[in-house]
C-alpha cells in the first residue's frame, strides 16, 4: 500500500508542475517547458517580430540623443515601469572593429556603425549572454502566464543560449568583416553604449 501510494503522489506532484512525461529510451523524464516554448517560439515568432519592428541602430541612436524617452515612444517598450529601461527591437550593417571569443566566455563583437573607425555599440556572441532583452522586447512572452519569476528568468536565459546557437561559429574570426545583424537591446540612459543581444548576424558578402 505504501509503495502505491507514493507511485500516486509522485503522478499528482508532476502533473501541478506543469511538466509532462515523456519516454526516453526505457524510462521517463519530465520534459523541460521553457525549452518546449523556445523552440516552439524563437525561429517561428521571435525572429519575426524583432525583424519586423527592429529600427536601423544609427536612426535609434540619433532619436535617443534627442530624447529617450521619445525614441521609447517612438521605436521601443518600457519594462518596470517608468524607472525601467527601454527594449528596442534593432537591425543594422557595422565593421566589426574585434572579436573577443578567444579571450573570454562572455564574448562580444565591438561593431563601428558609422565609419569612423570607433565602436558605436557592442553585439552580444557569447556563449554567456548578459541580460534579457530578446523575451522583454516583444509581447510574445507575458510574466503572468509563467509560474514564478526564477521560471521567467529561465526563459530569458534560455532564449540568449539559442541566439548563441545561431550566430557565426567561434573559429569564424569577424574582426575586420562587415556585418548584417538583428537583435534587441535595452537602455537606461541615453549615454550608454548598446549591448545588443542578436538572433542573426550574417557576414555581408
Amino acid at each position: 500500500m505504501k509503495i502505491t501510494t507514493l507511485f500516486v503522489a509522485s503522478l499528482l506532484a508532476a502533473s501541478v508542475s506543469g511538466c509532462k512525461l515523456v519516454k526516453t529510451g526505457d524510462s521517463e523524464a519530465a520534459a523541460d517547458p521553457i525549452a518546449e516554448i523556445v523552440e516552439t517560439t524563437f525561429d517561428t515568432k521571435l525572429i519575426p517580430a524583432l525583424t519586423e519592428k527592429a529600427a536601423e541602430l544609427a536612426t535609434l541612436q540619433n532619436a535617443i540623443k534627442g530624447s529617450l524617452d521619445k525614441a521609447g515612444e517612438s521605436y521601443g517598450v518600457r519594462v518596470g515601469g517608468a524607472g525601467g529601461g527601454w527594449n528596442f527591437p534593432v537591425k543594422g550593417t557595422a565593421t566589426v572593429l574585434e572579436d573577443t571569443r578567444a579571450s573570454t566566455k562572455a564574448g562580444v563583437a565591438e561593431i563601428d556603425v558609422d565609419g569612423d573607425g570607433k565602436a558605436d555599440a557592442t553585439l552580444q556572441l557569447g556563449p554567456v549572454v548578459k541580460g534579457s532583452a530578446l523575451r522583454d522586447t516583444t509581447n510574445l512572452y507575458d510574466f503572468s502566464t509563467f509560474r514564478d519569476q526564477i521560471e521567467y528568468a529561465k526563459l530569458g536565459r534560455a532564449l540568449n543560449d539559442k541566439a548563441v546557437s545561431k550566430l557565426p561559429a567561434a573559429d569564424i574570426e569577424l574582426k575586420g568583416k562587415k556585418v548584417n545583424f538583428v537583435g534587441a537591446v535595452v537602455i537606461r540612459t541615453a549615454s550608454e553604449k548598446p549591448l545588443i543581444t542578436p538572433v542573426s548576424i550574417e557576414v555581408a558578402p
